[in-house]
């Protein structure tokens, strides 16, 4: 017997055509460096999407040329992310705040043809432009600018595109459509090529109900850039259902994104916890300060992830009514691997339970395998207590990056993504991470999660953020140093911080050695803690 089914290959154009005719008449919102804002219906996004297509093709692009993007959240990005593709070329997002050397290096290694911009980080570009000829540079006039005579004007470049005349180029599911650089932070970056298939597995699985629940009447604002992971599918979720997209542009200060809020606010927002730790910050001493300027959504839900998010922080938002859901993911699984759901067995748990396990990195994603690998290359029980690296294979899954050949520190001999994250899973299949493996300390021969005493350390009243990183030590090997920065005003002796953290279970020999104070812990590119900041100020 044979399966009657229809082979018919995914497809990311088919978000694109749904979007311009089923959701013709819905909105497109973006931020402008000048902070007003503009509106644009799906019509006008796929016949602008389109009109790119065709530029990009009448100007010579070929199946699998990259075509980079240098751009913040806007509708020129997005239209970007479904123009490329449908012209057949590959979606290349760079980073904007990596180092113009770093910029330069990664447009090289891809050997990007083309390059769209904003006019805005016209600077940063002038900075890395000897590193890497592009062909053509399109300039997005995002602040009203002119655009100079030596760059072409992406307005005009997409006015001289045919979108009524145009056919998307042929494809098959498994051609890439967008390809995004790891942050490099042992070695040089690498990078991730995601398909068409890949890509429609993915969304599906992201708007599941216990994931991002997408919805088409949801308002989404999505403050992870879009070029770290995709903004996480975001854009290609919206696109999808038909959602509103708030683009906050370049405006990710608390005060711009508490504003925005008020304008248009959002039922569903994604951001890494740094940003949710600085707005929440910001609002409630605004509520002593200043009362009434602002109000949070009511009942908006929030996506969290990129670093391990501090149950403090869900607790602080859960007091406004809004739930923060945390997912753990790599740029490597498209990102989305793990998901903090509320199961049903857990529908009579206690409040103090729910933010226990909203804080861990949740269950594993449907089509995502996930095993852990102790020291010794044994699978991890589900046990809550034994810890091993991060193992995943999926249909969303990087099996090797570009032009970098396979090794054995990156996927094993049967096909696993080694991620470099260690955790444990307990009886509900509930990941719980508990470090990097180069930033676990070892001490007296017994393990420290740098995690957990960070995120103790954020419980306190006193502290913004916390940092922990290991020292060197004669008698114990290693030691945990912990670097500290206070809320304004306010302070905590090592003593009271001490105390709490005895009060969480933490024995004494886990305590840090010692504490730096700083005014902030120095951030990555994608606003992730960075340590190895941290252990160049403090080596010893």
């Amino acid at each position: 017997m044979q399966a009657t089914m229809m082979n018919v290959p995914l497809s990311i154009n088919h978000f694109l055509d749904r979007a311009g005719t089923i959701f013709k008449h819905n909105t497109i919102v973006s931020r402008l460096p000048d902070k007003s804002l503009r509106s644009h219906t799906y019509g006008q996004w796929h016949q602008r999407t389109l009109q790119l297509a065709s530029a990009l093709q009448r100007a010579g692009l070929q199946q699998g040329d990259r075509v980079a993007t240098l751009c913040w959240n806007h509708h020129v990005h997005l239209e970007a992310y479904f123009g490329i593709p449908a012209a057949g070329g590959v979606m290349h997002t760079l980073n904007l705040r990596l180092s113009p050397e770093e910029i330069g290096w990664i447009a090289a290694d891809c050997q990007d043809r083309f390059l769209i911009i904003d006019d805005v980080l016209l600077p940063l570009y002038r900075q890395m432009a000897h590193l890497h000829a592009f062909e053509k540079v399109l300039v997005f006039p995002f602040s009203g600018a002119a655009v100079p005579d030596d760059l072409i004007d992406y307005e005009a470049f997409i006015a001289s595109g045919d979108a009524a005349g145009f056919t998307v180029a042929p494809h098959g599911e498994n051609d890439p459509i967008a390809i995004c650089y790891t942050s490099g932070t042992t070695g040089r970056p690498k990078g991730v090529a995601y398909s068409h298939r890949s890509t429609v597995l993915h969304t599906l699985v992201g708007c599941l109900g216990d994931h991002w629940g997408l919805r088409g009447n949801d308002v989404v604002m999505p403050v992870t850039p879009m070029f770290h992971a995709n903004s996480w599918g975001m854009p290609y979720g919206a696109v999808m259902m038909g959602a509103k997209l708030v683009f906050p542009g370049p405006h990710l200060h608390p005060d711009d994104l508490l504003d925005l809020m008020q304008l248009e606010p959002p039922t569903l927002s994604l951001g890494v916890p740094t940003i949710w730790m600085s707005l929440i910050q910001t609002f409630d001493r605004a509520q002593v300060e200043t009362p009434g300027r602002w109000k949070l959504p009511a009942g908006m839900r929030s996506l969290v992830g990129g670093a391990a998010v501090p149950e403090a922080l869900i607790r602080a938002f859960d007091q406004h009514g809004i739930w923060i859901m945390q997912g753990w993911g790599m740029t490597e699984t498209s990102p989305i691997a793990t998901v903090s759901y509320p199961r049903a067995e857990l529908k009579d748990a206690t409040q103090d339970e729910r933010y226990r396990r909203a804080a861990m990195a949740g269950v594993v994603a449907p089509l995502v395998e996930l095993r852990l690998k102790t020291d010794e290359g044994a699978i991890a029980p589900w046990d809550g207590q034994t810890m091993g690296e991060i193992q995943v294979r999926g249909p969303f899954i990087t099996g090797s990056y570009h032009e970098v050949p396979v090794t054995e520190d990156k996927f094993t001999p049967d096909g696993w993504l080694r991620t470099g994250d260690v955790a444990t899973m307990d009886e509900l299949g509930f990941l719980r991470i508990t470090d990097r493996t180069k930033d676990l300390i070892k001490s007296g021969g017994e393990w420290i999660s740098s995690v957990d005493v960070e995120n103790a350390l954020m419980s306190h009243p006193a502290v913004a953020e916390a940092a922990v990183i290991a020292i060197p030590d004669e008698k114990w090997s290693e030691r945990p140093l912990a670097c500290v920065a206070f809320k304004p005003g306010q302070h905590a002796a090592p003593a009271a911080l001490n105390a709490l953290l005895l009060e969480r279970g933490f024995a004494k020999w886990q305590l840090p050695e010692r504490y730096e104070v700083i005014p902030a812990v120095p951030r990555t590119s994608t606003g992730k803690f960075w340590k190895l900041k941290l252990r160049e100020m403090f080596p010893r």
